[in-house]
Formats: structure tokens, C-alpha cells, sequence
């Protein structure tokens, strides 16, 4: 049935209880996972912070670690189940949308992740970012609380 799941993570406990359910339906299909980290980009006034303590090379070096440690969890989870995994990060503002740009390119045919409950408001007034997912894509999405 799914032959290639995408796992966005941003190493919450959350996202890494939704990578497990995600690995569990990959090891049940005989599917590979691509596991995804987002990075967005500092805002203004805290780039400028950063950038008054580190150099920029520090910065994207400390920045690139950090993902490559989230992505290293999912592969090490995935090696335990015996499923196939490769693992990337982007960078991008609107994490929804590198989500389904990298699903749409790497044909993912399944997206599975965490999200918070929040209520209509709070989805509204922080934005959700599943909730964009879930209209910004044709992919199914299975969404983990």
C-alpha cells in the first residue's frame, strides 16, 4: 500500500512518538521513510543577536548539527525496525510547504507527524502547521497527537 513515508521531524518528543507510528506502518508495508528536518530561518532581531555572538560559519555549522542529530534519531529508530531510511533538511520559512515540496519530489506517498491539540483559536492566532499541511496537500497525511 505506501511504498515511500515522509517523517518530518523537529526532535519534540511529539514528533519522534509520530516517527515510531510512522517506522511501525513502514515496517508493516515493506516501505522506506525520508525523514525531514525544516529549518526556518532566525528572525531579524535574533539573527542580528546570533550574529553579534557567533560567526556565520558558527552559526550554520551549530544550526546543520542540530538537524543532523534529529535525523540521526530517525535512522537509528528505523535501523532497529529493519526500515530503510535516508535522511534530508531544508530550509524554508513556511515549514508546511518544504514538507510538501520535498513530498512531492521525493514521491512520498504517505506523511506522517505530531501535532499539538489546539483549539480553533489558538490553531488560528499561531497557525498550525499541520493544518496548512493538510490543505496545502493531495498526499494522505497521518496526524499524531
Amino acid at each position: 500500500m505506501f511504498k515511500h513515508i515522509l517523517l518530518p521531524t523537529d526532535g519534540s518528543e511529539l514528533s519522534l512518538r509520530a516517527i515510531d507510528i510512522g517506522i511501525d506502518v513502514a515496517a508493516k508495508y515493506g516501505a522506506r521513510v525520508l525523514a525531514l528536518h525544516v529549518i526556518k530561518p532566525s528572525p531579524a532581531v535574533q539573527h542580528l543577536s546570533d550574529s553579534l555572538v557567533l560567526q556565520e560559519d558558527e552559526r550554520a555549522l551549530k544550526i546543520t548539527r542540530r538537524a543532523s542529530a534529529y535525523l540521526d534519531e530517525v535512522r537509528r529508530r528505523a535501523e532497529v525496525a529493519h526500515v530503510e531510511c535516508n535522511g534530508a533538511y531544508e530550509m524554508d520559512k513556511r515549514p508546511y510547504m518544504a514538507i510538501v515540496t520535498v513530498a512531492r519530489r521525493q514521491q512520498c506517498d504517505l506523511i506522517v507527524m505530531g501535532s499539538h491539540v489546539q483549539t480553533g483559536t489558538d490553531r488560528l492566532r499561531r497557525g498550525s502547521q499541520t493544518a496548512k499541511l493538510l490543505v496545502s496537500t493531495s498526499i494522505p497525511v497521518l496526524v499524531c497527537r
